[in-house]
């Protein structure tokens, strides 16, 4: 693929995020910021919060058209690209293409008969074919991504710390075939397998069957574990929690919430702090093979 090439960087030119839902797109823009790199965001419409969107320099453009935002990323002087913010995968037929992706439109229909990782790593792959570099969000703002302990409330209990466990072996074992980054487990049963409904409609799942009288285990038990799949380009799609998701896990009835440290990020962490502490929730980050212990 061919196009006008990108300004050459040592790493202080502009950086161009490709802006999803949530609140993470404009934490990473503030990270940068403060490091004295300058932001564009290429914001997705459907996705993207306008109102917050417009504090940034920004230029808006629908899913499908890669073409266009990279036009602006190289008109702005940026060098390095990276995704961020909660998208829900459009079906063939709902993106935009703008004229180039229209000619690629063989190689798109190949990168949707797969999951996720598959879809976005060739996304990832066309953004770099375009002379760009694609960046993870830690990359460029380390202090997005969970440390390793507790993060609000109490410690895990051995109970919570089984179903830890646990739900760290199923996601290993999952992760080969690419469904979800999260899967809720309470008193040694899964109770959810995260799809591609995303992690809040998971726990909600979790909810209602507790509403239903499905579910036996009382209230005040059960955990949210999220990890990175093996092999995930960490570039991309990182596991996220936010206020929303320890909302969910609130009105689940969970205990908690553990995510992988280093490799999941977090999105206004003193409010899920907050948020976590008035429901009585944990939040923690644990290491990829955390064992009962």
């Amino acid at each position: 693929m061919s196009g006008p090439a990108p300004v050459s960087s040592d790493g202080d030119s502009a950086l161009a995020i490709v802006c999803g839902g949530g609140s993470l797109p404009f934490a990473l823009a503030d990270a940068a910021t403060r490091r004295g790199r300058r932001v564009v965001l290429l914001a997705l419409r459907g996705w993207a919060d306008p109102q917050r969107v417009d504090a940034y320099p920004h230029h808006w453009a629908w899913a499908g058209q890669l073409s266009r935002m990279m036009r602006f990323a190289i008109a702005d002087g940026c060098r390095d690209v990276a995704f961020i913010g909660s998208v829900t995968r459009p079906s063939l037929w709902q993106i935009r293409p703008d004229f180039r992706v229209l000619r690629m439109m063989p190689q798109l229909f190949q990168l949707y008969r797969g999951g996720d990782d598959h879809l976005q790593a060739g996304i990832g792959r066309i953004i770099e074919q375009y002379g760009f570099r694609l960046v993870g969000p830690t990359e460029i703002a380390p202090e997005l991504a969970v440390p390793r302990g507790l993060l609000a409330g109490h410690a895990p209990n051995e109970r919570d710390r089984a179903d830890i466990a646990l739900g760290l072996a199923l996601l290993r074992a999952t992760s080969p075939f690419d469904i979800g980054q999260a899967v809720v487990v309470a008193e040694n049963q899964v109770l959810a397998v995260e799809g591609p409904e995303g992690t809040d409609r998971a726990i909600a799942r979790v909810a209602e069957l507790r509403r239903n009288g499905r579910v036996r285990s009382p209230a005040g038990t059960g955990v949210l574990i999220k990890s990175p799949k093996a092999g995930q380009d960490h570039r991309i799609d990182l596991p996220a929690i936010g206020p929303p998701t320890v909302e969910a896990a609130s009105a689940a009835g969970l205990a908690g919430i553990a995510v992988v440290a280093g490799s999941t990020i977090v999105a206004e962490p003193e409010r899920i702090a907050a948020v976590a502490d008035r429901a009585k929730l944990f939040v923690v980050g644990v290491d990829p093979d955390e064992t009962q212990r």
